[in-house]
């Protein structure tokens, strides 16, 4: 399935995503024989390359040539977009980018849906931007987007209602329950638009990316030049399918003045109670001091009982929990046939394996190497050499006797 990420380091606007989908490959021809069959019109689109702190994108800019355009509302955006010609999902994504913005301006200027009166996004530049970028989910056939933390920036902005604080307020409302984060540039970085369009796209929840092997990178050049790149990224890929994800907590502290010999029972205690792996990882610390870096990992639900054990079996005052993702090669227990009679194992496989392969059990392996007195790396030979594998479920079943029941007179 093909996935886009959007990198959002300098925010998001309409233009600039736009103009990241054309670098991807989106071809220009097919934005503007799009756009033709919207009855929207006195404007002409200048696509060209642009350079922003030695990196090079696509620069997308809408020049309006009548002197006066019409600011639409959303029932009259709306009508365009269902009576236009446009693809099926491309006319519902740009419906849904709209509504959004509709919907937070409704909130923000307290009026009803309906009665919403479109400024800046009613104007041609908007609906070019939105649509456009809409034409290009579709043709590239990008069928899941994941969004960045948003970086807000700040200070003041000019607009149709006069001066106001950034994030604008409607930006405010569009990005609710998505991520976001501060920036020190001093100017509007996500957009009414730039964040209605990022959050139709990263879809409810807005997820972090997932693993995915990127193909191409395109990048959509901003208005304003700044100390950074004022670039949007879009990776373009595939899901990594076949291997399993899931999300664990990471649980750490550093310690420089614990007994030795209590860190062999610390970790013994963790790992019965839960922790799916633990690290001491030996750290130099302030004032010159050697310790241990503590590091456990352990499901999501179980962070605060481990950071207890954490609190009660050592010297920490403090400790950082974090989530991950991960990936893993799917598993499952095996058995496989040897001279030395069918041992336990896994079976082991995903994508960048090619064929499955067979891991030996630690501790099987050791107690069958005590039973018969060989060597553990002679069994560890066996079972990777083995031949004849058999999945679990289909080990043969010990036979239960029936226990006689006993009466009352025994």
């Amino acid at each position: 399935m093909r996935i886009a990420y959007l990198d959002c380091f300098s925010g998001i606007s309409g233009d600039m995503t736009l103009g990241a989908l054309l670098d991807l490959g989106f071809p220009e021809s097919s934005l503007r024989e799009g756009l033709a069959a919207l009855p929207v019109g006195g404007y002409r689109i200048e696509i060209t390359r642009e350079e922003r702190q030695g990196l090079e994108g696509t620069s997308v800019r809408v020049l309006v040539e009548e002197e006066k355009q019409p600011h639409r509302h959303y029932a009259e955006i709306r009508k365009i977009l269902s009576e236009s010609s446009l693809p099926e999902r491309a006319r519902h994504i740009a419906s849904e980018i709209f509504e959004r913005i509709a919907r937070a301006e409704a909130h923000v200027h307290g009026t009803s849906l309906d009665k919403v009166h479109f400024h800046e996004v009613g104007a041609v530049d908007s609906i070019v931007d939105v649509v456009g970028v809409a034409l290009g989910v579709d043709a590239l056939d990008i069928q899941e987007s994941y969004v960045s933390s948003l970086p807000l920036g700040g200070g003041f902005v000019r607009c149709s209602h006069g001066v106001l604080p950034v994030p604008a307020p409607a930006t405010v409302e569009i990005v609710k329950g998505m991520r976001v984060k501060e920036h020190p540039v001093q100017a509007e970085l996500v957009t009414p638009t730039g964040a209605a369009i990022a959050s139709v796209l990263a879809g409810p929840g807005h997820p972090p990316m997932p693993p995915m092997r990127f193909q191409k990178v395109g990048y959509g050049v901003g208005d304003r030049e700044f100390d950074h790149p004022n670039l949007l990224r879009i990776f373009l890929g595939e899901t990594a399918e076949g291997y399993e994800k899931d999300e664990v907590e990471v649980i750490e502290c550093q310690i420089d003045d614990l007994q030795p010999e209590f860190y062999p029972y610390l970790m013994e205690r963790l790992l019965q109670s839960g922790a799916i792996d633990v690290y001491f990882i030996p750290v130099q610390m302030k004032k010159g001091r050697s310790g241990f870096l503590v590091q456990v990992l352990a499901d999501p639900s179980e962070g605060l009982r481990i950071s207890e054990i954490l609190f009660q079996e050592t010297t920490t005052l403090g400790v950082r929990l974090s989530r991950r993702n991960r990936i893993k090669l799917s598993r499952r227990a095996c058995e496989v046939e040897t001279s030395l009679g069918w041992i336990p194992a896994k079976w082991v496989e995903g994508p960048c394996l090619g064929e499955p392969e067979v891991r030996p059990e630690y501790e099987v392996c050791r107690r069958l190497a005590e039973e018969k007195g060989i060597p553990l790396r002679k069994v560890y030979d066996e079972v990777l050499s083995a031949k004849k594998v058999r999945a679990d479920e289909d080990r043969p079943k010990k036979k239960q006797t029936k226990k006689r029941k006993r009466t009352r007179n025994g």
